[in-house]
């Protein structure tokens, strides 16, 4: 969803950490049309390594919320304990299985998975007897280490602490828990399920469980939220004490509830500079209790990285499974059909072997190069100018970090030698002219926090434009 504007991209990211899914005009790389096919990703084929993370959709939610795009089939909203004999959810886990069964793999000797995460939906809403059951499948198909992080997304008023014990007994260490507000009214204003009440319950749950690893989601810029609730949320998700915390500002997407009554920028949305306010604040109040802002929308303990979305963000190969998600193995990415017609269709062709998304592979090195700039610049650790340079050229390392360096002044663009020790101005004019220096010296670019992750949008289509001018 990267747009050429002038919007920060943390505006325009989904609001679950889950397969991206950039859409716009400067890269098409994760769109979720039915069947979509996109071959890129790597200059040689059979360097690619195999995929060692897996992403399960589990669609089932007890109702929508008016912000959300995602497919997902609504069972209720009264709904907070699911029973196994529900032929939807039963119907779907066993067309889940059958996909991961009828998934084509290189050979034998694949590694195993190193990560899952089951999102939705809302994953916590499924019996762990099938959750089990999915989990057995791709052990039984890929392999799944021992010290794998298995994660899952879950609501508050979905699970209590014996379905949780049970979860954690067949797997799963990491629970992202989307509690999205502190404040009753912005959650009814959200549409979601459940209350405050719920979220005090939901993190006492947690922790009393014992899971070390968990994530909680927060949402800002909602509709009639204020400097004043958010400090509210983001000084309750402190004292919360989770080890990683996702902050995603609301984007307002075509044909929910949300676009029906609100048009971004005006009230009772924020406008730019306020929804602006709200990261530079969730980013001093995280930083100063001690989290690393290690990714545009993402905050952790040391040591508490979401490694599954790793996988994204070093542009790596991985499974996807389940309703309109997207996978990216071989050197293409396939994203499967959003309308569960499309979907049982589509696992009927892999079986039937009419769905080989791996052959005749065609990789155009411009996609890659811009896959890799964007989803390297999310992250504080930035893009890694000497391996860049070894795919793409010397050239054009040195065209990017001439088109960066009115950037660096204003703090916005930050340029770090082999070492990550940051690269002034003055020191950086003197290396810009000689090419060879650059290699020599230069070790990344990341963009500045937060002042750079909010002009994200801007400072990434301007390599776009020296990549595909």
């Amino acid at each position: 969803m990267l747009k050429s504007t002038l919007t920060p991209l943390f505006s325009t990211i989904s609001l679950k950490h889950r397969t991206p899914r950039f859409q716009g005009t400067v890269s098409s790389t994760f769109t979720q049309t039915p069947l979509t096919v996109r071959h890129n990703a790597s200059l040689n084929n059979t360097t690619i390594p195999s995929p060692t993370s897996a992403y399960v959709h589990l669609p089932f939610c007890r109702k929508r919320c008016h912000y959300c795009d995602f497919p997902v089939v609504a069972l209720g909203s009264c709904l907070t304990q699911t029973q196994e004999e529900d032929p939807r959810i039963l119907n779907y886990i066993q067309l889940v299985c059958r996909e991961i069964k009828a998934t084509n793999i290189e050979s034998n000797r694949n590694p195993p998975l190193e990560t899952v995460f089951f999102g939705g939906g809302t994953p916590s809403l499924i019996p762990p007897r099938l959750v089990s059951l999915v989990l057995d499948t791709l052990r039984s198909k890929f392999g799944v280490c021992l010290d794998a992080e298995i994660s899952m997304e879950m609501d508050p008023g979905t699970f209590d602490g014996t379905k949780l014990t049970e979860l954690m007994e067949m797997g799963v260490n990491r629970v992202s828990l989307g509690v999205q507000s502190f404040q009753e009214e912005l959650l009814k204003a959200c549409g979601r399920a459940h209350g405050l009440k719920e979220v005090y319950e939901a993190i006492e749950i947690v922790k009393s469980c014992g899971v070390e690893n968990w994530s909680m989601d927060l949402i800002s810029s909602l509709p009639h939220q204020t400097l004043e609730m958010w400090g509210e949320s983001l000084k309750l998700t402190v004292e919360a004490q989770p080890t990683h915390v996702s902050v995603y500002d609301l984007q307002v997407e075509q044909g929910t509830k949300f676009a029906m009554l609100y048009t971004p920028g005006e009230f009772p949305l924020p406008s730019e500079t306020q929804a602006a306010d709200l990261y530079k604040m969730a980013s001093k109040t995280l930083t100063d209790a001690g989290y690393n802002h290690y990714e545009i929308s993402s905050y952790c303990k040391h040591g508490f990285e979401c490694k599954h979305n790793f996988t994204y963000w070093k542009n790596k190969s991985f499974y996807g499974f389940g309703l309109g998600s997207t996978s990216y193995v071989g050197g293409t990415r396939l994203s499967r059909p959003k309308k569960m017609k499309g979907f049982i269709d589509y696992v009927e062709g892999l079986e039937k072997g009419e769905i080989n998304c791996c052959e005749e592979n065609q990789t155009d090195s411009k996609d890659i190069s811009t896959d890799i700039v964007m989803l390297s610049l999310r992250t504080a650790r930035g893009l890694d100018l000497k391996s860049f340079g070894e795919e793409f050229g010397d050239s054009l390392v040195s065209s990017l970090c001439k088109t960066y360096e009115p950037y660096i002044e204003s703090g916005h663009v930050v340029f770090l030698d082999q070492n990550r020790r940051p690269i002034m101005s003055d020191e950086f004019k003197c290396l810009i002219s000689d090419k060879q220096k650059i290699k020599d010296v230069l070790g990344f670019i990341r963009l500045g926090d937060p002042d750079g992750f909010l002009l994200s949008n801007e400072l990434i289509a301007l390599a776009f434009g020296v990549i595909a001018p």
